[in-house]
């Protein structure tokens, strides 16, 4: 069952027991109020039978018990009889005054021998209201004592108006029950549907998403719960395309890595297997064997640099990390005394320039990576006196900044995102000639989240590359020592 026909069904549910309850309570209510106002005056015509009984028959006392009766009764009929009760008197040994034919007639002769029994001593009046021959009446009876002898007098009073009245107003409120139920189950009914059409909606929007339209979104915008439903879904969703853009990234990038790993590993090994088939199938000269036996152990190591790096790339997360305090004068000296003869002999202008201070860390690594970005930006260079690579240590308010600058062939805007991944490169032939395999840049990206950093790169085609890299300073990674950062500059 839908949701909208559920809701139909418990508004109109409950609309019905509202209403029959409110009508049931409110006709009963009337109904009672009107029974008591006749019972009230039922007993008010009794109470006057009984004072004008009494003065008529201390008048006429003096002729004798029965005649006395008998005129009294006769006197006062017709004023008590006006309103069409009807009187009825006995004696307590069954003998009848007057009205015993009717009460024959009307069938009461039972009900008023019952109420006659009930009374007692204590109690010398009583009622009740019974519904005889398809009418209701109330009888009423009341005891006195004449001379020795006891008397009841009794009144009987229709009331088969007002119930006629009651059942009356019932069958007019269940037609307009009925009536009301009708249009407000219209009412309820639509306003189901239009309440529950947002849900829908959602409903047939996640239809379409899992069939592969994942730009859809919802567009409700209210400010109630279904709107903040809708605002939900539209944020599960971009999060589960998110996820599913990464996940299809992470398949592609496997894919590149897995093809691009094949291909560095078939390059070296069909030289290692031509030149060992040619030293072993062809006469060669001395010259030619050792140019074959070079080729073979310049490929092997290749194989062996580039299992190494693998290796470490594959091992760095497992192996838990060494943290200590590192200056960066030590970072500084280690750097120019091993780049210093390289630049030089390439004819590149280098400088490095490092504000005092201390970062926490792994010292091989943070080397490691500063070695791989400097030799990145010397791949990048063109030989020329124009040549140039900055290294620049900065002191920033929660940071360490250190900026490397080169003014090489530098990186298409596209490129700039997946370089960092494995074995991805992006002037191929130009790194597997000056002996890269791709994998650098993803060891300095691993170095750089290992010390809780941040990379940053940007480049211009022609112009260059500037790479920064961050590192916290307070609580996590770097300490100024006595709170005070020192400029030293120095020019390779």
């Amino acid at each position: 069952m839908r949701f909208a026909h559920k809701l139909f069904l418990a508004m109109t549910t409950l609309l019905t027991l509202m209403f029959a309850s409110f009508g049931i309570w409110m006709l009963s209510s009337d109904f009672s109020s009107l029974l008591d106002k006749e019972i009230e005056q039922g007993d008010q015509n009794s109470r006057m039978f009984q004072f004008l009984f009494e003065m008529g028959y201390l008048s006429t006392e003096e002729y004798g018990e029965d005649y006395a009766v008998s005129k009294t009764l006769n006197s006062i009929a017709r004023n008590v009889e006006r309103d069409g009760s009807h009187m009825f008197v006995m004696k307590s040994d069954g003998t009848w005054f007057y009205g015993q034919e009717y009460l024959e007639n009307m069938g009461f002769l039972e009900e008023v021998e019952k109420l006659i029994d009930s009374l007692s001593a204590a109690n010398n009046y009583g009622y009740c209201i019974r519904k005889i021959n398809g009418g209701y009446y109330m009888l009423s009876v009341a005891v006195k004592d004449v001379s020795a002898t006891r008397i009841y007098l009794g009144m009987c009073r229709e009331l088969t108006a007002i119930y006629s009245d009651r059942d009356e107003l019932l069958a007019r409120y269940r037609i307009a029950l009925v009536c009301l139920l009708a249009g407000g189950g219209i009412c309820i009914f639509v306003l189901a549907h239009y309440i529950t059409r947002p849900i829908r909606d959602l409903d047939k929007l996640a239809g379409k998403i899992a069939d592969g339209a994942y730009e859809l979104r919802s567009r409700n915008a209210s400010r109630d719960e279904i709107g903040q439903l809708a605002r939900n879904f539209n944020r599960m969703a971009d999060c589960l395309v998110e996820q599913m853009q990464k996940k299809e990234l992470e398949a592609k990038q496997q894919e590149d890595f897995t093809a691009a790993f094949a291909h560095e590993l078939k390059t070296p090994l069909t030289s290692i297997i031509g030149y060992a088939d040619m030293l072993n199938s062809m006469k060669l000269t001395d010259e030619e064997c050792h140019e074959a036996y070079f080729y073979i152990y310049s490929q092997g190591k290749r194989l062996e640099s580039l299992s190494h790096k693998l290796l470490e790339l594959v091992s760095m997360d497992k192996t838990p990390l060494a943290v200590r305090s590192i200056p960066t004068r030590k970072l500084e000296e280690n750097i120019r005394s091993a780049l210093r003869p390289v630049w030089r002999q390439r004819g590149i202008k280098g400088k490095v320039e490092l504000e005092k201070a201390v970062i926490m860390g792994d010292a091989e690594l943070l080397l490691s990576l500063l070695y791989n970005l400097l030799d990145n930006a010397m791949k990048a260079l063109d030989k020329g006196e124009k040549s140039f690579i900055l290294m620049k240590g900065s002191c920033m308010e929660s940071f360490y900044e250190i900026k490397i600058v080169d003014n090489g062939r530098g990186i298409p805007a596209e490129e700039i995102s997946r370089i960092t991944e494995a074995f991805y490169m992006v002037d191929k032939s130009r790194s597997r000639k000056e002996g890269g395999a791709g994998i650098g840049m993803a060891l300095c990206q691993k170095i750089i989240l290992l010390h809780n950093g941040k990379l940053n790169i940007e480049s211009r085609l022609g112009e260059g590359t500037v790479i920064k890299v961050l590192f916290p300073r307070e609580d996590t990674g770097l300490k100024q020592r006595d709170g005070i950062c020192q400029r030293k500059k120095d020019i390779l």
